[in-house]
């Protein structure tokens, strides 16, 4: 319900200081409250009564009297007559009473306070405090009352303090299993609030680093495996080149040079897209020029459709159409044909042969790095070609697969990109 740690420990206490409140109000009303210092206040008026003169005797008497009771309960005491004249003291000069406290009498505090007034039967009134020269007992009472209300305060958090610091104690010893090298150390994630965000977003932060170190592992076998053909044949080419140097011999390790610089740009190529959430810079791109360019360069490649304007990387696209018409041109048969669509908010590019396509089983695995088909030996490669289209295609926000063409083969590649 409440999704912010702060919102529930400060509830928390609010709640506890309410309930303190209310215990404390019932526990009053229990008691008798006011009803039963009104009681103590009528008792002790009556009590004193009968240690006085009546009200009639003279002022001395009643002076006299108030004197030997303020000696024996060791207070200050005043006494006033029922016209509020003062009678007689005891002791230091105490606040006078005015009010309700005048007619009823009570508890006052203030200046000179605190004093109890207390009316006796006969309307007089007696003023009583403690002497300053006294230390004032120990609020005892009001220690216990606080006591117990810090104790309750601290009931009522411990779970809520004790559940939070569980949780960041369950947090950290995900973060030191993944600092040791447990990259599939993940957390539990419990509740909505800050804490719960935070596992979350350190599971997904370690699923994407945990991809990434695996993808990476993944292309470093496979780039070294893929480089050891290429540079063994450069190995044998520069020895048979010494032994008897010919134009085929140089033309050949040529193209293995080629092979290589072409494999270790589309691995580094590859390794920058998965380090990327996006796109490094966009600009207009008119999709139909860009294919029509590419197409150009290929004979017997055919380009048709309709102008539509992507917001893109056009170097990543070139490569993206590029790669599609090679692996048409290595793999299918002719003729190839481009076309350039838009369906909605989306721009649609296939790439289409007249080969026999892709099994269904393959059309998956082709887009993954390095994968191996069945013709990969025949027609050469490094497997690279649609796994780049596959990325750049998912960082201009689309995403490619192969579809259906002629005859029912899976020999079309549909890439879809969002589109301005």
């Amino acid at each position: 319900m409440f999704k912010r740690l702060s919102t529930q420990i400060y509830l928390t206490i609010i709640i506890t200081l309410i309930l303190v409140v209310v215990v404390a109000g019932g526990l009053w009303r229990i008691s008798g409250g006011e009803r039963q210092v009104e009681q103590a206040v009528s008792v002790a008026g009556e009590l004193l009564a009968n240690g006085l003169p009546e009200a009639t005797a003279t002022h001395s008497a009643q002076r006299e009297a108030v004197i030997d009771i303020a000696k024996r309960l060791r207070l200050d005491l005043e006494l006033y007559s029922p016209t509020g004249e003062k009678i007689a003291q005891s002791g230091r000069r105490l606040p006078p009473v005015r009010g309700r406290l005048s007619r009823q009498g009570g508890f006052l505090r203030g200046r000179g306070g605190p004093v109890w007034a207390v009316p006796l039967p006969d309307g007089r009134m007696i003023v009583a405090g403690m002497p300053r020269r006294r230390p004032v007992p120990r609020p005892i009472r009001l220690i216990v009352l606080l006591g117990a209300a810090a104790l309750l305060v601290g009931l009522c958090t411990w779970p809520v303090v004790r559940g939070l610091t569980r949780r960041l104690e369950k947090l950290q010893a995900g973060v030191d299993r993944f600092g040791g090298g447990d990259l599939s150390a993940r957390v539990a994630i419990k509740g909505r609030d800050e804490v719960a965000k935070l596992a979350d977003s350190f599971n997904t932060s370690a699923a994407r680093i945990e991809a990434l170190v695996g993808a990476h592992k993944l292309l470093l076998a496979n780039a070294s495996h893929e480089l050891r053909t290429p540079l063994a044949r450069i190995r044998m080419g520069l020895e048979m080149l010494q032994q008897q140097p010919t134009p085929e011999r140089r033309l050949a390790l040529e193209r293995d040079i080629g092979e290589v610089d072409q494999l270790i740009e589309e691995i580094l190529l590859l390794s920058r897209l998965d380090a990327l959430d996006g796109l490094e810079e966009r600009h207009e791109v008119d999709l139909l020029a860009l294919a029509a360019e590419e197409a150009a360069r290929y004979p017997g490649c055919d380009v048709s459709g309709e102008p539509v304007i992507l917001n893109g990387d056009a170097r990543l696209l070139r490569r993206l159409i590029r790669n599609l018409i090679e692996n048409a041109m290595k793999h299918g048969a002719p003729p190839i044909a481009v076309s350039v669509q838009r369906e909605g908010a989306q721009s649609v590019l296939t790439v289409s042969d007249d080969g026999p396509g892709v099994t269904v089983e393959l059309a998956e695995q082709v887009f993954e790095p390095f994968h191996r088909g069945p013709s990969r030996g025949k027609t050469g490669g490094s497997g690279l070609g649609l796994a780049l289209v596959r990325s750049i295609a998912e960082r201009h926000g689309g995403m490619v697969r192969f579809e259906a063409g002629s005859g029912g083969r899976l020999n079309r590649v549909v890439t879809r990109l969002t589109a301005v």
